[in-house]
Order: C-alpha cells, then structure tokens, then sequence
C-alpha cells in the first residue's frame, strides 16, 4: 500500500492490473527484495493452507495469468456474485458471500491460515464484518494521490488494532497487526 493508502494505481484493466504505475507497490516483492523480505514472504507463504481473493482481482490480474492455473499451491476461493468467463484450475468460485468463503477456506486450510489477499472490496469487507484475526500491511514510500484506496468503505467508525511486530526492510515498511481484543 502507498503511504497516502492507496493498493493499485488510477484505470485497472487487464493489461495493467494495478493501474496506472500500481507496479511500484510490489518493487520490494518482485524486483528489489531482500532476504528479510524473502523469509517474510515464505512464512506467509508456508503458514497459509488456502487463499481469497475477490472476482474483480481474480478477472483483472489472475484468470489470464500462470496458463490457466493457480499460482496458489493451496486451494484458492473467489468471491463472486457470478461464475466467471474463464476458470483458472485450482479455484473455486463461491457466489453464497462472505460467511460462505470462511468457512470453506478454513475447512481447507486446517490448522493453517487463511490468507485473504485482495482486492480492496474484499478486504473491506473482511475488515467491515470483523472476520479476520491478523492484518499485515506493506507500506511502500510513496504517494499514489489517486487510485484504490484500501481503507474505503468499511463503514466503521474505527477498528482498533495491536500492533505485534513491524519489519523495515529498503523497499517497504511491514506492519503485523492483530484485532484489539483477540478474534
């Protein structure tokens, strides 16, 4: 996420994903990562036993992507008020809501976490309805201006947060959060 919170850049499309200049948001996890960011990265990776995502960033950035399968190497759900055109193998597409993708993806996951990636609508609504234990936050220098913004929508006054760890490493700050009060 940009500093002025924004996850993707200005005119999302399937040619560019994250927008306009949205690619600056992922430099420390593509093109400038470290070893720190790296073991961030595989923890998150290795500690998850299933993947949400919502339709809109399934059908711009995932369905044409990895020929036709999954990047996830965990069962992966889609949000979605309808099947989409394409269907990636290793997705299953969940037109029930919210409450019915939890309990899918914990059922999948077991003992592991569930790891909601994205987009913005799906994380608001993760945060709108208190489902989510932990929240981590990659905060990248830089001011977007205009874009997605994260934290839109949520129609909360506030939701209050312990902070249990940050990491800084050259390309982003790292904020592990978790709900005040437990889950």
């Amino acid at each position: 996420m940009s500093l002025d919170g924004f996850i993707a850049g200005p005119d999302i499309s399937k040619k560019n994903p994250l927008g306009k200049g949205g690619e600056r948001l992922h430099d420390w996890l593509f093109n400038n990562k470290t070893k720190l960011d790296e073991a961030m990265v595989q923890d998150m990776v290795e500690n998850s036993g299933a993947v949400i995502t919502g339709a809109h960033t399934y059908t711009t950035a995932i369905e044409d992507a990895w020929g036709g399968k999954s990047p996830f190497a965990v069962p992966a759900f889609v949000l979605c008020n309808k099947d989409p055109e394409i269907k990636a193998d290793g997705f299953t597409f969940v037109k029930e809501g919210l409450l019915r993708a939890i309990a899918l993806a914990k059922s999948a996951a077991g003992e592991k976490n569930v790891w909601v990636m994205g987009g913005a609508n799906t994380i608001q609504q993760f945060l709108k309805a208190g489902l989510f234990d932990e929240f981590h936050l990659h905060i990248v220098p830089v001011l977007f201006i205009n874009g997605t913004r994260l934290f839109d929508h949520i129609g909360a006054d506030r939701i209050e947060l312990n902070r249990k760890k940050v990491i800084e490493t050259p390309g982003a700050t790292h904020f592990y959060l978790e709900k005040k009060g437990g889950s």
